[in-house]
């Protein structure tokens, strides 16, 4: 598994703590939360931002479990 960069990270944890309700484990519905939240134009990053509040969403439910 590849190291998120910084600012995928930063960003995706902003959007989580301001925004929790927006997000869930379906990177389909994260992507397009991330597109209506965020002015990244660049489809790349918006996927790594997705799957980075995906994989958060999907461990924190499997500890939760």
């Amino acid at each position: 598994m590849a190291i998120k960069p910084k600012y995928v990270k930063q960003l995706g944890n902003l959007l989580l703590e301001r925004y929790p309700q927006a997000f869930n484990t379906e990177f389909e519905t994260n992507k397009d939360s991330v597109t209506k939240l965020t002015n990244v134009e660049s489809k790349g990053v918006r996927n790594r931002i997705a799957g980075y509040i995906t994989r958060k969403k999907a461990s924190a439910q499997a500890a939760s479990a």
